[in-house]
């Protein structure tokens, strides 16, 4: 056992006895519509709680819900975390992970250690996938290297004969072939982004083509280093695909990750990570509808408009700050996000498809399930309902996998990419 591994095993410990200390939180989930949030309670030192990377023994799988069943769509992957469907069938998926920087306390060296534990953070594979299921039976026979020697690549989007790809410091475009199996042009940068911090870069489209929307997350918990350092993240970013043109669509969304286009309202929607030290289910990371202009709170204040004592406060700010549509439970690490339409799956109807890839920061873990928030008339309505589970222990030591992305695939079913099995799991009706 290396050190680093030993002393992941030791945080684990110490992180046992604080919340021993603190007491294992009894708070019910701050989820849905109108969700009850509780007090913060600041922590000096912020529960460190993650579980131990298994994977997936020989033939388990994820537990579907019932009516439901799963397969592998791809496997022996290495760190997918994003799914793009193109047109003709093919998945892209992005393989990378959190690279740390710099580590400058005790307190960095214990979280590196946890998540590396966690298989949350290590060396990046820094490339893109291409997954061909050219006979149509579910399962991927092509495993394509399509873009290597990227920078921890996130999100994949295609307009036309262009194909973008987000990656933590650059927006790159390079040009599309349907047919090819891996990509061999130049690729042209047309946007940096900051590094560091969270370090996804997502990609979406408008449905016209015309722009491209890309989630940019913040470079601390609550603004840390200062305002300075976070112009131009914690929000998401409009580029226009004509001019080449920037600019910040929505502001003070702490780390917005996956993003879908609502059909009813045509409203762009995205789930966003909230900040860490404040408890259990305070506060919740949510779902939401996104305001062209609109100011979600971070890092002054959260939920509606409650006010986080550790960060210099703006009062005007504050009071523009939007509510979000929908909680989703406290560090749940929301992270993939598409439209699912009625009758996809047999049984679920209209609404949000969302991966939570599990916490790191409460007591009790939370996330780690896909889940599908319903919709009715362009708006949530009703609790989540589970779609995959099982990626625990039950006794929350070790974790067999963590949903990513998710996407459908051209034959309907259901794409969820875990990064902890390191596979592509398919869901369809059983």
């Amino acid at each position: 056992m290396n050190f680093t591994a030993f002393f992941g095993r030791l945080v684990a410990m110490i992180g046992a006895v604080v919340i021993l200390f603190r007491h294992r939180s009894t708070d019910a989930p701050a989820m849905g519509t109108a969700p009850t949030i509780p007090a913060a309670r600041p922590q000096g030192i912020p529960t460190l709680k993650m579980p131990t990377a298994r994977g997936w023994a020989q033939g388990k799988t994820p537990t579907p819900a019932p009516g439901l069943k799963v397969n592998a769509f791809a496997a022996g992957l290495d760190h997918p975390r994003s799914l793009t469907v193109l047109p003709n069938g093919d998945v892209l998926t992005a393989e990378a992970m959190f690279a740390p920087g710099g580590i400058a306390s005790v307190f960095d060296y214990a979280m590196y250690a946890t998540m590396k534990r966690a298989d949350a953070a290590g060396r990046s594979p820094n490339r893109i996938i291409l997954l061909r299921d050219a006979d149509g039976d579910g399962v991927a026979e092509v495993q394509s290297v399509y873009l290597s020697g990227l920078a921890q690549p996130y999100g994949t989007a295609l307009i036309g004969s262009t194909l973008y790809v987000g990656q933590v410091d650059a927006l790159l475009a390079y040009d599309y072939t349907a047919a090819a199996t891996s990509q061999t042009g130049a690729a042209r940068k047309l946007a940096s982004f900051k590094s560091g911090g969270h370090w996804t870069r997502s990609l979406l489209a408008s449905p016209d083509g015309s722009k491209l929307y890309i989630g940019v997350g913040s470079g601390t918990n609550i603004a840390d280093t200062g305002f300075e350092a976070e112009v131009g993240r914690a929000c998401i970013q409009e580029h226009d695909v004509a001019t080449g043109a920037n600019r910040i669509f929505a502001s003070g969304l702490r780390n917005p990750v996956g993003m879908a286009w609502e059909p009813v309202t045509g409203k762009l929607w995205t789930v966003v990570n909230e900040r860490d030290g404040l408890g259990d289910e305070t506060p919740p990371d949510y779902l939401t509808s996104v305001a062209d202009g609109g100011f979600y709170g971070w890092p002054q204040c959260y939920w509606d408009r409650i006010v986080d004592t550790r960060v210099p406060q703006d009062a005007k700010l504050v009071a523009t700050a939007l509510t979000p549509d929908y909680a989703l439970g406290g560090h749940t690490a929301s992270l993939g996000l598409c439209w699912m339409p009625a009758g996809t799956l047999p049984g679920f109807p209209d609404g949000m498809v969302i991966g939570q890839h599990g916490s790191w920061n409460r007591s009790a873990l939370s996330g780690y399930r896909v889940i599908l928030v319903p919709f009715e008339n362009g708006r949530p309505a009703g609790p989540p309902r589970d779609i995959l589970t099982g990626f625990l222990s039950p006794d929350e030591k070790a974790s067999y996998g963590r949903p990513v992305g998710v996407g459908l695939a051209k034959d309907g079913a259901l794409l969820v990419a875990d990064d902890v099995g390191n596979v592509i799991w398919r869901v369809t009706g059983a």
